[in-house]
């Protein structure tokens, strides 16, 4: 006789881009990333290797994002990639979506919607850096890059200090307006510059491009300075030069990333650093590290970007619809 009891049906929440921009806003991403930097760095959260590689079909770029983050219990992937054409079809570039499990079962518990979430979290995980090593009395914001993740950035950039003004840099000068109409709207003035004049005017830094070269050399930065490299998440891409990277303080969402995939990758593969010399965020946070040394010390935080930080933020969001009724219920 079969003595186990019958499964019963599965049900799938759903919880679609539009609600998720609902729920899910600063206050609750910053919670999230900083949540799970710090669980990650008491090695109660891991992210399992990326799956990353080009499709071979309208340049697009495809991969998975995973992990399991036993003190929140969010397990999942996040699946999605980048495809340059989607603009072109008023399509946001990145598109992808994340898919929680049930920790205890492994069943599918739910399908989140990823692009405002990535995009979300991304500015999130800046912000968090922003919190915790630039300098109180930061008060000039610089931005490099005016693609679609620039306004989240500038947004939520502009929550951790008391900034007064917004200086930016974008190879097509044109696209800065966005950035311009946000900053009006936060009541912070607005120039745009060159990189050079960029680096001598802002306290505060945020490199959000896809750029295969360095954008910022050390020289040009001024001491005491914090830069959030956020673009570089993939073996090549480049936003600052080694040098810098080298002189500054230098803290990451994961060292195995960063020293691979991220903006450290150039400056340990010209031996200017080694991997000890890169300090987890989440150390920080906890306080295990003091973090920033001195007024004058240039701190770097390497974004490489972390399924976990997905996990984080899809979560909140299927917690938020649930709660408010929001979720659509699927019985398969």
């Amino acid at each position: 006789m079969n003595d186990v009891a019958p499964a019963g049906r599965h049900e799938i929440l759903i919880v679609s881009e539009e609600v998720c921009e609902k729920l899910v806003g600063r206050a609750e991403a910053f919670k999230a990333v900083e949540g799970v930097f710090a669980a990650m760095a008491r090695g109660e959260a891991r992210n399992f290797p990326v799956v990353r590689e080009a499709l071979g079909h309208a340049d697009a770029l495809y991969g998975f994002k995973s992990g399991f983050d036993r003190a929140g219990m969010a397990l999942g992937v996040k699946s999605g990639g980048y495809w340059p054409g989607n603009s072109a079809r008023g399509l946001t570039n990145h598109q992808s979506s994340v898919l929680l499990f049930d920790p205890d079962t492994g069943r599918l518990k739910a399908v989140v919607g990823g692009n405002y979430l990535t995009a979300v979290r991304t500015a999130a995980a800046s912000a968090v850096s922003i919190a915790h090593l630039a300098r109180q009395d930061a008060k000039v914001l610089g931005i490099v890059g005016a693609g679609h993740q620039s306004a989240f950035q500038l947004r939520a950039a502009a929550e951790q200090r008391d900034f007064e003004k917004v200086v930016a840099w974008n190879r097509s000068p044109e696209k800065l307006e966005s950035l311009v109409t946000v900053a009006g709207e936060l009541g912070l003035s607005f120039e745009g510059v060159t990189l050079q004049e960029l680096g001598r005017q802002a306290d505060v830094i945020i490199t959000i491009t896809s750029s295969f070269e360095p954008l910022l050399r050390g020289e040009w930065i001024k001491p005491g300075a914090h830069i959030a490299c956020m673009g570089t998440d993939t073996k090549g891409k480049q936003e600052v030069d080694a040098g810098l990277v080298a002189t500054a303080g230098v803290f990451t969402d994961e060292v195995a990333q960063s020293i691979t995939i991220g903006e450290a990758q150039h400056a340990v593969a010209a031996g200017l650093i080694e991997e000890a010399d890169i300090t987890p965020l989440g150390d920080v946070i906890n306080g295990v590290h003091a973090g920033r040394k001195g007024d004058d010390e240039i701190t770097l935080f390497d974004g490489t970007g972390v399924g976990l930080q997905d996990l984080a933020v899809a979560d909140a969001a299927v917690r938020k619809a649930s709660v408010e009724g929001r979720a659509t219920l699927v019985r398969l």
